[in-house]
């Protein structure tokens, strides 16, 4: 029996609220108070009762002062992954900070030169770029090739089949296309003696997929090879399709637990993001001395009062509510699968492995993506984002979507979009 109420619409926009009070170049604040915003990666479900009230209790205190970050938050993170993933961590290659993206610029500054190079699967989540070229480094790209798929996951089939029998049995074989590392550039580009780091985003952000442990190993034998250093963000590690389990990249092999630096925080999948607390996970002592000094140089070294109470809540009392969760997104996607089937056919939706995220090729349909979503935002007030934020020549004729929000609102959204689509003749 469901617990949890997803399909409850939580208003936000006049909270401050990035995803929906945001107000993009060349548009008015009037304008965008019709707007379904399906872009940013942010969920529009309530926290989790748990955290809500951890939360509470401690604004319920007066003082909101510098906070000492105790052994219920280490022991919070080490029992999850230990629990949940069947990772073992020790305390001590624990160091936290206030969110990803800053850990991300943390490890590059640690483990890099200015002018080296840093290698990503592209397309790519669009802070690997920034955080990158901000730390003087050049971004090199393995792009990734999309290949034809049917679903040979036995459990997402059924899972599939029980959801949708119209969707498993005849579109989706032929809509779903996923995508695949190009061995031969991956290991060329990490044999450039430039390339000293390979940014890996696992689960993958733009294009949905799950790495397997095969192809983690398989990474991590290259870089070995080439003296390259892994650093793995893994913030969407909870949020996975049926037939797909995370693999951390720390616990494929002891070779991998040493050559990589973790990038992880329960914030996108608990939806706490703004209560920033995030972890660098390291078991090499001397990166890990590094790291330290980098977290420091960057000033990112204190948490505030409610981040480590929120990640002990979430972490300790609220597994039965990404569960639900992950049931909820699957939900979402096949009720989106269902809809480009039916209404835009000329459409391509990737196979979502993990995230929230569906990587939709829009190339049939002959337009820019930049004048697409422009056109959907002006005309159909719904937000999405051009595939080319992830990737300037990788990302062109793809959109990226956000199916983390009630199924109504996803629908409401989808409607927008394909009613712009239906009039393409006129752009």
């Amino acid at each position: 029996m469901q617990k949890y109420d997803f399909d409850q619409n939580v208003r936000r926009r006049g909270t401050g609220c990035v995803k929906w009070d945001e107000v993009p170049e060349g548009f008015t604040a009037e304008e965008m108070q019709d707007v379904v915003p399906l872009w940013v990666a942010d969920m529009d479900f309530a926290v989790a009762p748990a955290i809500q009230e951890a939360v509470r209790r401690r604004a319920e205190h007066p003082v909101f002062g510098y906070t000492v970050v105790g052994d219920e938050y280490y022991d919070a993170v080490i029992g999850w992954f230990r629990r949940r993933h069947g990772w073992t961590i020790r305390r001590e290659e624990i160091l936290y900070t206030t969110g990803v993206v800053p850990a991300m610029s943390v490890a590059i500054k640690a483990l890099t030169m200015p002018g080296e190079r840093v290698l990503i699967l592209s397309p790519d989540y669009n802070c690997f770029f920034s955080s990158i070229i901000n730390n003087g480094c050049q971004v090199g790209e393995t792009v990734l090739k999309s290949v034809e798929c049917r679903v040979e996951n036995v459990e997402f089939a059924t899972a599939l089949k029980a959801t949708s029998t119209a969707v498993a049995n005849s579109t989706l074989y032929t809509m779903h296309s996923t995508f695949e590392i190009d061995w031969s550039d991956f290991e060329a580009q990490c044999a450039d003696e430039k390339t000293t780091v390979f940014l890996l985003c696992n689960p993958h952000n733009p294009t949905g997929r799950v790495w397997t442990r095969e192809e983690l190993e398989r990474m991590n034998d290259i870089c070995l090879r080439h003296g390259v250093k892994v650093v793995s963000d893994e913030i969407h590690c909870e949020l996975t399709m049926p037939g797909y389990t995370f693999q951390p990249f720390a616990a494929v092999s002891e070779a991998c637990r040493q050559n990589c630096v973790i990038l992880n925080s329960p914030s996108k999948s608990f939806n706490i993001a703004g209560l920033q607390a995030a972890n660098i996970i390291c078991a090499n002592a001397e990166w890990r001395h590094r790291l330290n000094r980098a977290i420091n140089i960057n000033e990112v070294c204190d948490l505030n009062p409610f981040g480590p109470v929120a990640l002990v809540a979430a972490y300790n009392e609220s597994e039965d509510w990404i569960d639900e969760l992950c049931q909820y997104l699957w939900q979402n996607y096949v009720a989106l699968c269902e809809f480009v089937a039916r209404e835009l056919p000329q459409l391509r939706v990737s196979r979502l492995e993990g995230t929230y995220l569906p990587w939709v090729d829009v190339s049939a349909l002959g337009v820019p993506v930049e004048a697409l979503c422009d056109r959907l935002l002006r005309e159909g007030h719904v937000w999405v984002n051009p595939g080319t934020m992830y990737g300037p020549v990788s990302g062109r004729g793809y959109i990226r979507l956000n199916i983390a929000c009630p199924r109504a609102q996803l629908m409401e959204g989808l409607e927008r979009i394909a009613k712009v689509i239906k009039s393409i003749k006129e752009l």
